[in-house]
């Protein structure tokens, strides 16, 4: 399915995040993430933050590839499965109503492997969740995480809102991390930052 048409099948489900104040990818991101994902061709791709199964769908339309999502919110997860059924993705999809961090150590432990991961869930969590997220990437697998410059403040030198200030020191430290071996990073500044890290083989 091209691009246009999906974002015209997901037309509702857009309407519906901006009505109930869900966060979901952005417009040129989106269409990063989907030619992103059309290129590399990937087969098993993880994703950290469900929400409406909007950027789980354009994966899944990218490319012929399997995708294993996850999110708390049982609703979110109800709206998602709906989503993902009208499209026809839902032999290709598992959707787990879990804690992010639970069912990666879990998916970890039963030696699962991913050749990319959408890493789109708690801002603040990125640097918690990536030794384990590294655990569960092939060689030369690729994190691709969302939101990393978060409005702006992470590369700011101006004094960060208290409520903020977890959120921006966590994502500097996830980013200085991933510039460093066993990972090469590129930052994009498109919208709200994309990192795509690379697991080194």
């Amino acid at each position: 399915m091209t691009f246009e048409k999906l974002m015209e099948k997901l037309s509702d489900a857009k309407i519906f995040a901006e009505e109930n104040f869900v966060p979901i990818i952005r417009d040129k991101s989106a269409k990063f993430l989907y030619d992103f994902v059309e290129k590399n061709n990937f087969k098993n791709i993880l994703e950290i933050g469900t929400a409406i199964g909007y950027s789980g769908s354009i994966m899944l339309s990218a490319c012929n590839s399997k995708l294993t999502t996850v999110d708390k919110n049982e609703k979110l997860i109800d709206y998602a499965n709906n989503v993902f059924s009208e499209l026809g993705y839902s032999e290709r999809v598992r959707v787990y109503c879990n804690d992010a961090k639970n069912l990666i150590e879990s998916l970890s432990q039963d030696g699962e492997k991913f050749d990319m991961i959408f890493l789109d869930g708690a801002k603040g969590q990125y640097i918690n969740y990536l030794p384990v997220l590294t655990s569960l990437l092939n060689a030369g697998g690729v994190i691709l995480a969302d939101n990393v410059l978060l409005q702006g403040m992470v590369e700011s030198t101006e004094k960060i809102p208290h409520r903020k200030r977890t959120m921006v020191v966590n994502l500097r430290k996830y980013l200085e991390v991933v510039s460093k071996h066993p990972y090469e990073t590129e930052l994009l500044h498109l919208e709200d930052g994309l990192a795509i890290t690379r697991l080194k083989g």
